[in-house]
């Protein structure tokens, strides 16, 4: 091959990654959060959701439980968005993505990026300096208790925290609260179509 095909073919492959990158960009939703804006991909969390959705569902056996119910989500008073929305990735992060666990590499590769995103999305809210209003924080409080409690229905007792159970019995919770972020994501895809 010679150097101009060689540089044709160079100048040829960055043009492709840099067009690639802009319908990346391109693609994001700006969600307007009360006084901010965040650029969100609702269609990749979207994707990598959906590799993970009917393993995190069928094991859940906890069916009659509900850790994160619609209510909570549409109740969201005027000008809380953003604290909301910052309070539930927050749970997210530190609960469900660290504890979930699957012997599928494809799915733990998803649930890491699933993580990777909302860590990102969190970094932009927290540019926002969201207030949060008490009743919010108290909402948000009811998912982690309720996590506690699918915790606890699974024999879970709080001073063996470091018991192989414990683990076995978190990661149960973890994929329950897996098998609800499509609540998440609905409402995510919502308030980018109201902007």
């Amino acid at each position: 091959i010679s150097t101009v095909m060689k540089m044709q073919l160079g100048s040829s492959l960055c043009l492709l990654l840099l067009f690639s990158c802009l319908s990346e960009v391109v693609e994001g939703k700006a969600l307007h959060l009360d006084s901010c804006s965040v650029n969100v991909h609702t269609h990749e969390l979207r994707k990598y959701y959906s590799t993970i959705r009917s393993n995190a569902i069928s094991g859940d056996s906890e069916i009659g439980v509900k850790l994160l119910d619609k209510s909570l989500i549409k109740d969201v008073q005027d000008g809380q968005t953003c604290c909301f929305l910052n309070l539930v990735l927050r749970f997210y992060v530190e609960r469900v993505f660290g504890n979930y666990a699957s012997s599928q590499p494809q799915q733990q590769r998803c649930s890491s990026a699933l993580a990777n995103a909302f860590v990102s999305i969190r970094r932009d809210i927290h540019k926002c300096h969201c207030q949060c209003a008490e009743e919010t924080q108290r909402a948000v409080d009811s998912l982690h208790a309720e996590f506690i409690k699918v915790c606890v229905s699974l024999n879970i007792t709080l001073p063996s925290l470091m018991s192989h159970t414990l683990i076995l019995e978190i990661n149960q919770a973890a994929q329950k609260a897996m098998g609800e972020l499509n609540t998440v994501l609905e409402w995510l895809e919502g308030l980018g179509q109201k902007t």
